[in-house]
């Protein structure tokens, strides 16, 4: 059922783990997304959907975004982001994905393209 396993109470303490334990690029990158500064988008860091959590996500787009490591790329990450994707999917959430290096090397560039993904989504809505 779609809605009913947002921010479920049995991921509460790992989202707050991860909120007080973030990498080197989620932090950069929530730097210039928190506060509303982004496009004034409420957004929210470590947001739990079923068992999973998504790195940020803005409600009013229903969009996810992810900042993958390179866990993310070996086979079980793979298979892992793909079973994540499919019920995150199914919740009507959208998400993008944004490498660390991409962050790390180019943060304005992936803030433009942020923006762009944002604009575009605003327009469904």
């Amino acid at each position: 059922m779609v809605g009913m396993s947002l921010n479920p109470k049995h991921t509460k303490k790992l989202r707050q783990h991860l909120r007080n334990d973030m990498t080197e690029t989620e932090v950069m990158l929530w730097s210039r997304l928190k506060g509303k500064q982004f496009l004034g988008y409420k957004i929210r860091r470590q947001y739990g959907v079923g068992n999973y959590i998504i790195d940020f996500y803005c409600p009013k787009l229903k969009l996810g975004i992810e900042v993958d490591g390179h866990s993310h790329y070996t086979a079980a990450g793979i298979k892992h982001d793909k079973d994540r994707d499919n019920f995150i999917s199914n919740e009507d959430i959208e998400l993008i994905r944004i490498t660390n290096t991409e962050v790390r090397e180019n943060l304005d560039g992936v803030l433009e393209y942020l923006a762009q993904e944002f604009k575009k989504r605003n327009k469904r809505w």
